[in-house]
């Protein structure tokens, strides 16, 4: 069950049947034992009203007494018969020993009995007798094969019984129970539909979300979604939903301009490289040498400016991070490697390219990101240096961070072209014709992922110095305390 209506209505309507179950048993309980009470209050005074406005017990001639009957004598036993004493014969009791009418037939089965102390029964208003006599109070008594509710009150030289039937106070408290169960099941149909109109209220601004998210068919343009009317439940979740649609409106914005700015910087490699092809075919044997240089640096050109769309698309924010395989790496050793690297192509140009400092020192990153960050950084500071320049590298371990220099003496960075200098697809000097703008957009772009700081600054006596700091990898020793990475 996947829906969170159904989920709600079956807890909330099963909490209810429940409860409801628990409170009609509750209450039948408390109903019946009411019930009972009151009754037994009736027995009681009734008992006591006979016991004041009963029969006139006038003494019985010998031949015409009835057996004496002890309160523990079996239910069931015959006490209204009179015995002669001459024959030893029953015979009929004397009519004015009873009441002027005896009712023939007891609606209710309803018995008030009176004994006297010796236990001898002189009146009963039912005429199979009725229960056994009793000690004083409440009793349950089984008699004839059925349950008997008797009360038994002693006054004076009598004892006044009054008793009724179990299945007469049943059968009565039968009667009251549509009164108490009918309201029940009405108002637990009412708090049903009450509790599916709430749910359905509830998960309203669910509906109203789906429908602004559904709004958003023009990826062009992603507005956000408005929390103003949202339930403070749902409020995280739109906010949510605003941070993932900026920076999906972001990332799409990006792609287009990095898309758009690739195709306008691959235009001018590849329509030279057209052209150098053009000019060979045209040109002499002693002119096809020299065409076919610049075609080879065309396309030397266009192919370095594809590696370095590669790279940046790889540092897209949305690139997976199973793509990157971060762990310890030796900066020193990484920045003598891509010194060696270079080295030829510095020669080339006539530059000095060096290792002046290099502290030993681990920063927590992707092996491959740190090596396209320094050859970048070394490559841009070849590109645009003048011959004769020096380029130095530096790996500083300054406490917990590592700081990595590339300096040279070259024509530098003015400070309000600086920040420029670090987007993608900006060239200062578009005459020299050196670069593709990517260069320290990619090195600021990876410095920005390893939570590190880049900065551009002037080099004592001219040029530019490109300082980057980054969170130093700690290690710990043999006690387990932590250490630097180069200690």
């Amino acid at each position: 069950m996947n829906s969170i209506r159904q989920r709600l209505l079956l807890w909330q309507i099963t909490a209810l049947v429940v409860t409801s179950v628990l409170c009609s048993a509750l209450t039948y309980r408390l109903a019946w034992d009411a019930f009972n009470r009151i009754r037994d209050y009736g027995l009681e005074q009734i008992a006591w009203s006979v016991v004041r406005h009963g029969v006139q017990i006038t003494p019985l001639p010998d031949a015409h007494r009835r057996q004496p009957i002890s309160p523990d004598r079996p239910a069931g036993a015959p006490v209204d018969a009179a015995i002669d004493p001459s024959t030893g014969e029953p015979v009929e009791p004397v009519p004015s020993a009873l009441p002027a009418e005896v009712p023939v037939e007891d609606l209710g089965q309803f018995v008030s009995q009176i004994w006297l102390e010796d236990g001898e029964l002189v009146y009963s208003s039912l005429d199979d007798i009725g229960p056994p006599l009793q000690q004083p109070g409440f009793h349950l008594v089984q008699w004839q094969g059925e349950p008997w509710r008797v009360y038994t009150v002693v006054d004076r030289h009598q004892r006044v019984q009054v008793a009724v039937t179990s299945a007469d106070r049943a059968s009565d408290f039968t009667e009251l129970l549509p009164s108490l169960v009918v309201p029940l099941c009405l108002l637990v149909l009412v708090l049903t539909l009450l509790i599916h109109t709430a749910v359905s209220r509830a998960l309203a601004p669910l509906h109203a979300l789906g429908r602004q998210i559904r709004q958003h068919h023009n990826l062009q343009e992603l507005p956000a979604i408005d929390n103003s009317r949202l339930p403070e439940e749902l409020l995280p979740l739109g906010q949510a939903l605003n941070q993932l649609l900026a920076r999906v409106d972001a990332l799409l914005s990006g792609q287009r301009a990095l898309l758009a700015d690739a195709a306008h910087e691959l235009n001018t490699p590849l329509a030279a490289i057209k052209l150098q092809a053009q000019l060979a075919r045209r040109a002499t044997d002693a002119q096809r040498s020299l065409a076919l240089d610049e075609l080879d640096r065309g396309i030397a050109r266009a192919t370095r400016l594809v590696a370095q769309l590669l790279q940046m698309a790889r540092l897209e924010p949305d690139v997976r991070e199973q793509e990157r395989h971060p762990r310890p790496v030796a900066v020193d050793t990484l920045a003598a490697q891509v010194v060696a690297a270079f080295s030829a192509q510095a020669d080339a140009r006539g530059m000095d390219l060096g290792l002046v400092r290099r502290d030993r020192a681990d920063v927590w990153a992707d092996p491959a990101e740190m090596r396209v960050l320094l050859d970048n950084l070394v490559d841009n500071a070849l590109r645009h240096a003048d011959a004769g320049c020096r380029v130095d590298l530096n790996v500083v371990l300054d406490h917990d961070r590592v700081v990595l220099e590339v300096r040279d003496n070259g024509p530098g960075i003015a400070p309000a072209q600086r920040e420029r200098a670090l987007q993608r697809f900006v060239r200062l000097n578009p005459q020299s014709g050196n670069g593709s703008g990517l260069g320290l957009a990619i090195a600021a772009s990876i410095v920005d992922q390893l939570g590190g700081q880049l900065e551009l600054l002037d080099t004592p006596g001219g040029g530019l110095t490109v300082r980057i700091g980054l969170p130093a990898h700690t290690k710990k020793n043999a006690t387990g305390e932590p250490v630097a990475s180069g200690d």
